[in-house]
């Protein structure tokens, strides 16, 4: 019988589902969203408002991103991806193998989202030292980290929730190495796809190399002489901000053969042509309240914006990234590298006009032109990943060394059930600052901190569900049908419906609402409920069709130069692929 606190629950999961596929607020900020109408409709005691945080699996997660970011920081995982060159021969196909090959490996035991920062310029470099379109070999770059991802308990934060849910059920929990035998069958298999079909089904993105073209920034760039009646002669356009002009950049002055880079300080003269950077309207605003001449006939491309001194680069903002929810104005570091941002790509869409206002957000890739010195200061933030150079690789020998023993150690601890995963984790966290592999402040910065208040907002709604019944009133509604049909269907709709989930919103959200459900459809028919997690767990961490799906997918968006059907139309039969093998193997595997 639906009661109140049924239809509240659904009501609650409806408004989330919504904020979570809209993206009106940040994942995080939605899962306190929800939380909050949990206390306030009384679905939760006050008292267990910190369920989220206080649970096993935000804990562990939190440690995890810390001991990943002890193996990043020492150098370790860059040296391993610099040495991918020698084994990666000429030809693309290749190209894709080594590169998901080792993709998959690192994101077993690595958090993926560090290990595809890492690789993403390498696999651009590697692409076009090959004359490979770089979007030949993203996708394969991000759909592998995630068959990385489910071969281990801690490759992704998914797999350690779900464990988390099934310990507080009474379950035994999930072995180390438990997911590996379906996990790296569909590694094997998705690796070979990907070899195969990824020339077929990902397109040769044109616009790769001319990154005028692939921000479509020829309508945004002009260049215009100065006539003799110009108010601008004998001003410096710093001095003119003010009067008319705030929302134009100055790119450069070229004065006879010669091109002055530091052009804002420099005094405009008569007969100098300014190449300049703004919104069409506001271009010839300017053009005409301050007597220019503009210059029909001239070319602008990539040439035209660098020089001997000057770069133009891609840079990727990544997850927690300071720049995140800022604006360009609040975020000055970069106009004091003396760099200027021309576009914004997010998504598949470009973002040219009144740069300054916009808040940055993660996946957002940044057209920047800057002098040289200026780009090896960005390459050293975490802030920003320059996705077509690479920085220089510094490998602290002895902490690398000291970083790997203590990451083997803790896998070795789990592995042989010597100690929990949480209290590994813990330990381990605590080696990595105090064996000086990352300090402090490195370690609260790789906690990816959206992740955890996620987890800490998100997971009371699974408690709810169980505490009002609704898990179990929607196991009896939703899955009766099925049923009857036997667990192997029943299994099949829990993998479909979470991979349809985790392609709109976030894949741990659709684990918490999923995982309830299937364990009040094992206890409904007296079967174990350790296929349905496995289900759930490799459905939530394993998502293709869309670039929304899945944090790496986001993050080779924009430096592929992708559109959103392109992830569809590879993505789409991988999961298919995925759905069938585990269909067919998970009840072998793990009997009912």
């Amino acid at each position: 019988m639906v009661s109140v606190s049924h239809i509240l629950i659904l009501l609650i999961i409806a408004v989330a589902a919504v904020l979570f596929v809209t993206e009106k607020l940040r994942v995080d900020v939605t899962a306190m969203c929800v939380l909050a109408m949990l206390l306030i409709f009384q679905l939760i005691k006050p008292e267990q408002a910190l369920y989220g945080f206080a649970n096993t699996a935000t804990a562990t997660v939190a440690a995890m991103f810390v001991l990943s970011s002890g193996l990043v920081r020492t150098g370790l995982v860059d040296w391993l991806a610099r040495h991918l060159d020698r084994f990666a021969g000429r030809g693309e196909r290749r190209l894709i193998l080594v590169l998901s090959i080792t993709v998959a490996v690192l994101s077993a035991f690595i958090v993926n989202t560090a290990t595809v920062a890492i690789l993403i310029p390498v696999a651009v470099i590697l692409a076009k030292s090959r004359k490979i379109a770089p979007s030949r070999v993203l996708i394969p770059l991000s759909f592998a980290s995630q068959f990385g991802g489910v071969c281990t308990l801690v490759g992704t934060s998914t797999n350690i929730l779900v464990n988390s849910m099934a310990v507080e059920s009474g379950l035994k929990r999930f072995a180390m190495f438990e997911f590996a035998p379906l996990g790296i069958v569909l590694a094997i298999v998705g690796i070979a796809f990907l070899a195969v079909f990824s020339g077929i089904l990902i397109p040769k993105r044109k616009g790769a190399d001319e990154q005028l073209d692939k921000y479509r920034l020829a309508d945004y760039l002009a260049e215009m002489r100065v006539t003799g009646g110009s108010t601008l002669v004998n001003k410096r356009w710093r001095d003119m901000m003010e009067k008319g002009i705030r929302d134009i950049d100055l790119i450069k002055i070229i004065r006879g053969d010669k091109a002055t880079w530091r052009a804002s300080a420099t005094r405009i003269r008569e007969d100098d042509c300014l190449l300049v950077h703004g919104n069409a309207n506001d271009l010839m605003k300017m053009k005409n309240n301050f007597s220019l001449e503009m210059k029909a006939d001239t070319v602008i491309n990539d040439q035209k914006l660098r020089s001997d001194e000057i770069e133009l680069i891609e840079a990727l903002v990544p997850p927690r990234s300071r720049l995140i929810g800022r604006t360009l104005s609040s975020a000055d570091y970069i106009r004091r590298y003396g760099c200027m941002v021309l576009a914004i790509q997010r998504r598949g869409k470009i973002l040219r006009d009144r740069l300054v206002d916009i808040n940055f957000d993660d996946g957002d890739t940044l057209l920047i032109q800057c002098d040289r010195e200026s780009v090896k200061r960005i390459m050293k933030s975490q802030d920003l990943i320059v996705t077509n150079e690479l920085t220089e690789l510094h490998l602290r020998k002895n902490r690398a060394v000291t970083a790997l023993a203590i990451f083997a150690s803790i896998i070795l601890l789990v592995t042989f059930n010597v100690l929990p995963i949480l209290v590994a984790a813990i330990i381990g966290a605590v080696a990595m600052v105090l064996g000086r592999c990352i300090t402090i402040e490195e370690a609260y910065k790789a906690i990816d901190w959206k992740v955890i208040f996620l987890l800490g907002g998100i997971i009371p709604l699974g408690l709810a569900m169980e505490q009002t019944g609704t898990a179990q009133w929607l196991a009896d509604s939703m899955l009766h049908p099925l049923i009857e049909c036997g667990p192997v269907a029943v299994l099949a709709f829990l993998y479909l419906v979470t991979a349809v989930l985790t392609s709109i919103m976030s894949n741990n959200a659709s684990a918490v609402l999923l995982v309830p459900i299937a364990l009040s459809a094992a206890e409904i028919m007296g079967v174990s409920a350790r296929p349905f997690l496995i289900a759930i767990t490799f459905a939530a961490s394993t998502s293709f069709a869309t670039p929304i799906g899945y944090q790496t997918n986001t993050m080779i968006y924009a430096p592929g130069g992708y559109q959103f059907a392109d992830f569809a139309r590879i993505g789409v039969p991988l999961n298919i692929i995925f759905w069938i093998i585990t269909v067919l193997l998970a009840p072998i595997i793990w009997p009912f």
